[in-house]
């Protein structure tokens, strides 16, 4: 089908206000008689809070209130309730360097942090938990009284019969692959802003992608009805998943608030995004694959261990999602998982792009490379063999409604010449003696010692989680669409979070599209949970969900306008439809005038009247409000019954699955160990491209972020748990002179469960990236990579060890 607005390179509708300074963000925001938040941070990893004495800071002018865990209350709260182990400040307990003892209230920010500093808490140092690996010991402290040997959660799958898949195979591989905690690193820190109205009802404007969920934890943590809980999203500088849960730095920002009946802010510094965002896990995982000789892909053993910190966090889904999506996006009939996540004394760990899955993906990617060389196959025609296509379902019962896996697969393999390139490289190994299952640097340059090579990798993720976080039937999104009184405009309403993902932007396309009215006609308002329901920006579920809910509202809008011109007219409503800004009958002959003499009439005086051939919207709306008042449209979704039939089924789950493809060439200095990256070429299924340039952006991001994650993004920690580069300056993330040129690939399935056949990209195009450099550096240098970030300093020490 052809569409006037979708399917196009729209521009943004915050583009202006971005580009010009004039978007707020919270911390451009300031109120009347505004006091500041600090926090006081404890200094140690892990120990018990003997006594805490306030009175040197309550007397230093200007601090207006301070609280500590006594005044905030015994409340728990966390992110899932099966897993809530937070208390808003720490009581009796300590559990990492930086957790959250005391915050004061002053009338600047100065002052606040000199009232911190004069707060004095006796400890009791404990024995830290730092070792992931180790935290499960017998002899290891206890961190949380309800995590017995110091376990969070737990996953055992058993799909299939992998001990019979055993007997079957040819090729038997164990790799394993650790990595460490990473950040997002987004640009815009944390900032609250709190206020209480002359009502008692709580205000709070956050830098968050879940207005919908902070919303309800503040109003469950403080004890207030939620309908006395607002909770609104200016502009973001970014999110990737650490801002999707409610913060201590919310909640005291609010008691503050309540205490002092003024306004309070608090902005975090870089090294408190460090402490309190909740971003990547660390992941220690092992696989075991066996194949036949052809290739055929017959059992996947996973093992995993996930160190999350000092809380649950999103860690309870993290753990599943890290088994759940190796089911695809290959035939695979025999898989087990056990996953465990653990609690240790460092900062916690929660959702980050591609939740779960990304470290998992690695390993599995790698693995089959090395298969494929090892069987003598080359590693796209190995993927090819086992890929998964649409109405296929996965041994953990994962449905696959769409599934361009192959189209992705070979548009890279084309886009790059890779069977030639590999071809070659693999000559070229063997003219030289080596050993295929090792191969030597190929293409080197003798006087400058560097080598190159290509590697690729797919990857799958969901589009949209398909349950909400509390066991609940509510909507996922709900959108209300006003068409203005006037005429010739219309306000869409929204409690989608823009991040920066471009979400309003799809929802003005989506109702433009559907009222035949330019995009410069439509308003969107979004982010406050005082507008309509939506659960948030994470697990890629915007587009689809939120996108279901736009297009039913303004269809209502729509049905409700052409209802009042087809009684006035005699015409059956289904001869009329709305296109360029005009009402249309497929009766091209049909005469409008009589409807438009009275538009004239009612409008007399006014200089601007329409001269048109065909009934304008602007004049259809305004008769339909003279006929029925003001009109609103409505718009809802929630996915269909989903999960499988076993424990944790419904992590995982989805109305669809996006997937990519990628390959990256990359070069390899052999003196330094340095690998610089030349080309990355990305496929990727959304579905259908609402906005072609915002998928493409949303492939771009991924892959700078997932580039980032391979090579050079790691938190260090010291051996007292403190963080050693909680700063931009040491935490190295890609810029844009480390950038590649990025090759941008759109695949179109047409998904049947979502809008105009639209699902996700902003999380299922980092799968494919870090593996696919992973095996282009191996391509390089015959080095594997077992430890992330491929620092130089590990590629110089595995191409010493070969």
């Amino acid at each position: 089908m052809k569409y006037k607005i979708l399917n196009t390179r729209a521009p943004r509708v915050d583009a202006v206000d971005k580009v010009t300074g004039k978007a707020q963000y919270t911390d451009d925001l300031k109120r009347p008689g505004m006091l500041w938040c600090a926090i006081l941070h404890s200094p140690l990893a892990h120990a018990r809070i003997l006594n805490i004495d306030t009175s040197k800071a309550e007397n230093l002018p200007g601090v207006k209130a301070i609280i500590t865990g006594k005044e905030a209350g015994t409340v728990i709260y966390g992110v899932s309730p099966a897993r809530y182990d937070e208390n808003i400040l720490c009581i009796d307990k300590v559990r990492y360097v930086g957790d959250e003892v005391a915050a004061v209230a002053a009338v600047d920010i100065d002052t606040a942090l000199e009232a911190v500093s004069l707060i004095e808490v006796d400890y009791e140092e404990l024995p830290p938990v730092l070792d992931g690996l180790r935290a499960m010991d017998e002899d290891m402290p206890q961190i949380h009284e309800k995590y017995k040997r110091n376990t969070c959660a737990e996953v055992h799958w058993n799909f299939g019969d992998c001990d019979a898949a055993e007997k079957e195979a040819d090729y038997i591989r164990t790799d394993k692959l650790t990595s460490k905690m990473q950040d997002g690193a987004f640009i815009e820190p944390q900032a609250i802003l709190a206020e209480f109205d002359a009502s008692g009802r709580l205000n709070m404007f956050s830098s968050t992608q879940a207005p919908h969920y902070v919303q309800r934890t503040l109003a469950m943590a403080l004890k207030l009805p939620i309908e006395k809980v607002r909770v609104v999203k200016p502009a973001v500088g970014g999110g990737f998943g650490p801002k999707a849960s409610c913060s201590t730095a919310e909640l005291v920002t609010c008691l503050l608030a309540r205490k002092t009946g003024r306004p309070v802010k608090m902005t975090f510094d870089r090294e408190q995004v460090f402490l309190h965002s909740r971003a990547r896990h660390q992941f220690w995982h092992t696989m075991t694959t066996g194949v036949k000789k052809d290739g055929t892909l017959l059992f996947l053993r996973h093992n995993c261990v996930l160190d999350g910190g000092a809380y649950a966090s999103f860690g309870i889904a993290t753990v599943y999602y890290a088994g759940s999506l190796l089911g695809g996006p290959y035939r695979l009939k025999n898989m087990t998982y056990d996953g465990c996540r653990v609690v240790t004394n460092k900062p916690a760990s929660g959702a980050q792009r591609g939740h779960g899955a990304v470290i998992a993906r690695a390993l599995f990617e790698t693995q089959l490379d090395q298969i494929a060389i090892e069987i003598g196959m080359d590693p796209i025609e190995l993927r090819l063999k086992n890929v998964m296509g649409a109405g296929e379902t996965t041994c953990n019962e994962l449905y696959m409604s769409s599934l361009g896996m192959r189209e992705c697969i070979e548009e890279v393999r084309d886009a790059t010449n890779w069977t030639e390139v590999w071809q070659r490289n693999q000559n070229q190994k063997s003219r030289v003696g080596a050993d295929l299952s090792r191969p030597v640097p190929h293409k080197s340059n003798i006087l400058t010692k560097k080598s190159r090579g290509i590697g690729v990798s797919s990857g799958f993720f969901v589009s949209g989680a398909g349950y909400s976080i509390y066991r609940s039937d509510t909507f996922h999104a709900t959108v209300v669409t006003k068409v203005n009184e006037v005429g010739g405009s219309v306000i869409v309403e929204s409690g989608a979070a823009d991040i920066g993902q471009g979400s309003d932007t799809v929802l003005a396309m989506i109702t433009a599209e559907v009222l035949g009215i330019p995009m410069s006609d439509v308003k969107v308002i979004s982010g406050d949970s005082d507008l309509s329901v939506d659960l948030g920006a994470y697990s890629s579920r915007t587009t689809l969900m939120m996108g279901h809910a736009a297009k039913g509202a303004a269809e209502s809008a729509r049905d409700q306008i052409l209802s009042v011109i087809a009684e006035r007219t005699g015409v059956s409503q289904h001869d009329l439809f709305m296109e360029d800004g005009y009402i249309k009958c497929k009766n091209d002959l049909f005469d409008f005038q009589p409807l438009r003499d009275e538009y004239i009439w009612e409008h007399r005086g006014f200089t601007d009247l329409p001269d048109e051939p065909f009934l304008t919207f602007r004049e259809a709306s305004r008769i339909a409000f003279l006929k029925r008042g003001t009109i609103i449209g409505t718009g809802k979704y929630r996915p269909p019954k989903l999960g499988g039939s076993f424990k944790g089924a419904t992590v995982g789950t989805s109305p669809a699955f996006g997937c990519s493809a990628q390959v990256a060439e990359v070069e390899v200095d052999l003196e330094t160990g340095e690998v610089t990256v030349l080309k990355v070429t990305g496929a990727h299924d959304c579905g259908f491209a609402i906005n072609r340039t915002q998928v493409e952006g949303q492939m771009q991001g991924a892959i700078s972020m997932g580039m980032g994650e391979a090579l050079m993004e790691e938190i260090q920690y010291d051996n007292c748990g403190n963080i050693v580069n909680a700063n931009l300056a040491e935490y190295k993330i890609p810029t844009a002179l480390d950038m590649p040129p990025l090759e941008s690939i759109i695949v179109e399935t047409i998904e049947p469960n979502g809008p105009f056949g639209a699902k996700e990209v902003g999380e299922g195009a980092i799968m494919p990236t870090i593996p696919a450099i992973l095996n282009a550096i191996y391509d390089a240098t015959g080095v594997r990579i077992r430890e992330l970030p491929a620092t130089p300093e590990r590629v110089l020490m595995g191409l010493r060890e070969d």
